[in-house]
């Protein structure tokens, strides 16, 4: 499958520019080493996650710039996404505004590490969830058009959702990371909508794509080991 590279840098580049205007307006400087951390880590990952597709699975790359808005992505999810949108965006506002421009609540300097860590943790994780599932699609759909099967192997063999909870890690090392404990808070909002997120998706699945059922009988947890 051929990849239409110029909507895939278009895509990263305008991803860039939204975070970072995000980022350092509400800062209200540019003077930011944490900021410019976590988008040289963010983008970096990006970057080389997109080529590492490129090479070897141009399809899924594919899905993940045109999943969203397809005829067959379900209506809640739609709404969900526009809604989480919005939710992220004030979260990348948030913190910068807490952390950098009226320091609003004070995180010591060396959670920053931790947090740093944590990404690089999540970006692996991440690797490891793309690498492992060819229909890992940013909308929930059953997607008929590329033969979706149930994939049980990898991460999937210990959480029905290995990308939500490789997420909640990335929420987390961020909000480390740029120094705001309020960030933290918004943060927990969007682990909750994630964790919506897996419970409606599952319906889908359970009902529509076949030996998902069976998948959830054998592997019983969502996001986390032993918890849930």
């Amino acid at each position: 499958m051929t990849v239409n590279r110029t909507m895939l840098t278009a895509q990263i580049v305008g991803m860039f520019v939204v975070f970072a205007l995000a980022l350092f307006l509400a800062a209200g400087t540019v003077a930011w080493p944490a900021g410019w951390a976590f988008l040289a880590l963010f983008f970096g990952f990006t970057i080389a996650l997109s080529r590492w597709l490129l090479i070897y699975n141009p399809g899924l790359l594919t899905e993940r710039m045109t999943g969203i808005g397809k005829a067959d992505q379900k209506t809640w999810d739609k709404v969900f996404f526009a809604v989480a949108n919005i939710l992220f965006l004030a979260w990348l506002v948030m913190m910068p505004l807490d952390a950098v421009r009226f320091h609003w609540s004070q995180m010591p300097g060396w959670l920053s590490i931790i947090g740093a860590v944590l990404l690089l943790c999540s970006f692996y994780l991440f690797f490891l969830t793309f690498r492992e599932n060819a229909y890992l699609s940013p909308a929930v759909r059953i997607q008929t058009d590329r033969g979706q099967t149930v994939v049980s192997t990898g991460p999937y063999h210990y959480v029905r959702h290995p990308m939500y909870a490789t997420a909640i890690i990335l929420l987390v090392g961020t909000t480390l990371l740029l120094g705001s404990w309020y960030g933290l808070i918004v943060a927990l909002i969007l682990v909750v909508a994630v964790a919506v997120r897996a419970v409606q998706e599952e319906r889908t699945l359970r009902e529509e794509l076949p030996g998902y059922a069976a998948y959830m009988a054998q592997v019983k947890y969502r996001l986390i080991p032993y918890i849930w």
